[in-house]
């Protein structure tokens, strides 16, 4: 009989296995890696937050940077002397910007069985059409889900970004069932844990025990559970850092403990979940005060790391513009535009009865959010880039580059942008002395951009940037990622866009919706 069990445990886990790799391709994109590539004569942005410099050459053996030569300046030609000897490719970057690959802090890996019914072909596809070349990605559907792809995307048999795994604490109803929960993450190949909340006790040895198995940690800290886990608390026991916002502002309350919930508030609706976390920031502790920089000296203390996220609550503020945004005909799903849409069983379509006040509430919500972390930065604290894209109208890949808009609008110069989206994320993955910077010894990760990002970040959307061409007097599309570097492997952005956009184009046909006119609330199949 148990062999028999056995037997059933060992068919099981190969039909299991062979689900899941049979979710994403094996890769036919990209070119390399090469003995020998070189980026030739473009300027550099290198993460750290040093202004751009250059033109240089850039040495690349497999996958590593092995030498960036400073080969002139600007509007001056380049002599070929002293120039790193022929490459087996050379790709010419003069008058291009090249950054450190993009590390998204934020993601979820979505199958066709979920939800949005997106695949991670899809998904990562549009990642690295943006420049995407490593992600955090948080649940995903399981730990030998998520590991699955962590390996293979690092074996590069797949075309994706490299994979964290930080699968999910959940279901779990006691210290020492917390406790094995950890070391089984461990065991099945994680890098860290996500949490939403649990009992004090369960939360409390969980973060122990990660601590104890050296798995970093981050947590979306739950209001179903924030009254004792706010980020005061859990970073006192060893949490390393948050998600969002939920749980800082609980932080910063004066005069109470337990927002100030509507009587009639039930968390599952959640047009009152949304809502109501609009109105909170308000009721934290001013800009400035003695308990605002309390809290914050206490986290920069901890070398608490904190991934707002700015991106999806976006239509929050502004439902019109993020339901309209120029990308979702070209590259949005029609089953993920059903599923934004909306309804009272997904999650994150909750406009029900979205009204005017509520977008003026999460404007002053934003407000006073960005002030802190604004300030956070300004004083020395890791604040990252993540997405959480694919609900709430925020598009892979797409959000990204409006999360560094976002950052932007809250007070941080571009450099300091593009420093939070490579090295600092970096460091917060605890990846930094591989990725991060443009760096020899270090991986060749890159996005190369024709246009100057620190000029205007939006060059790095997928749909570009709109420019006036004074010679022509014709208003153009500029920008877009033009190539992809992860691990020594050159991904034409423009190809894995539009690959992506035929992907959408055949569906909308065999969903009978039209090619000729905007997505609306009726296209719905």
């Amino acid at each position: 009989m148990i062999k028999f069990i056995s037997l059933v445990i060992f068919l099981t886990t190969i039909q299991t296995s062979q689900a899941i790799e049979a979710e994403v391709p094996d890769r036919t994109d990209g070119e390399g890696q090469y003995n020998r590539l070189i980026l030739r004569g473009g300027y550099v942005i290198d993460g750290t937050g040093a202004p751009p410099f250059g033109p240089v050459d850039i040495v690349i053996e497999k996958d590593k940077i092995t030498e960036i030569r400073n080969v002139g300046a600007p509007g001056v030609a380049i002599a070929p002397d002293g120039r790193p000897k022929k490459g087996d490719r050379e790709i010419d970057t003069h008058g291009k910007f090249i950054l450190p690959g993009f590390i998204d802090l934020h993601s979820h890996i979505h199958s066709l069985d979920s939800e949005q019914g997106v695949s991670p072909d899809y998904i990562f596809k549009l990642q690295l059409g943006h420049g995407i070349t490593t992600i955090r990605s948080l649940g995903s559907g399981g730990d030998e889900r998520i590991v699955d792809f962590k390996k293979r995307s690092a074996k590069n048999e797949i075309t994706a970004p490299r994979i964290v795994a930080y699968p999910i604490f959940y279901g779990i109803n006691s210290p020492e069932a917390a406790r094995k929960r950890v070391k089984e993450i461990k065991k099945n190949g994680g890098d860290g844990i996500k949490f939403f909340g649990s009992p004090a006790e369960i939360l409390w040895a969980a973060l122990d025990e990660a601590k104890k198995q050296g798995l970093q940690t981050t947590m979306h800290h739950a209001q179903l559970d924030v009254t004792h886990a706010n980020v005061l608390t859990t970073s006192a026991h060893g949490l390393n850092s948050m998600e969002h916002w939920y749980g800082l502002p609980e932080a910063l309350f004066e005069d109470k403990i337990i927002q100030d919930y509507p009587t009639d508030y039930i968390y599952n609706n959640e047009q009152d979940r949304f809502g109501q976390a609009g109105r909170l920031w308000k009721q934290a502790a001013k800009p400035g005060s003695k308990k605002w920089n309390a809290v914050m000296e206490t986290l920069l203390a901890r070398d608490f790391a904190l991934d707002p996220t700015f991106t999806i609550y976006l239509a929050s503020r502004d439902l019109m513009r993020m339901s309209r945004a120029i990308w979702h005909d070209t590259y949005t799903m029609p089953v993920l535009w059903n599923f934004y849409r909306p309804n009272r069983h997904s999650h994150g379509s909750f406009w029900y009865d979205w009204t005017t006040q509520d977008e003026l509430e999460w404007k002053n919500n934003y407000n006073l959010w960005m002030q802190f972390i604004n300030d956070y930065k300004n004083r020395g604290g890791k604040v990252g880039l993540g997405s959480d894209t694919g609900y709430i109208y925020s598009l892979y890949g797409f959000g990204y580059i409006q999360e560094m808009e976002l950052m932007q609008e809250a007070g941080f110069h571009p450099l300091e942008v593009i420093r939070a989206a490579t090295q600092i994320g970096a460091q917060i993955i605890k990846k930094d002395t591989e990725v991060g910077t443009i760096q020899v010894g270090k991986k060749a990760d890159f996005v190369i951009v024709d246009e100057n990002p620190v000029h205007n970040l939006k060059v790095l959307y997928g749909t570009g940037a709109i420019k006036l061409n004074d010679d022509t007097g014709k208003v153009e599309r500029v920008g877009g990622v033009r190539w992809t570097i992860k691990d020594g492997i050159v991904y034409d952005a423009f190809k894995l866009r539009a690959d992506v956009k035929k992907m959408v184009r055949e569906a909308k046909i065999k969903a009978g919706i039209s090619l000729d006119k905007p997505l609306s609330v009726s296209d719905v199949k």
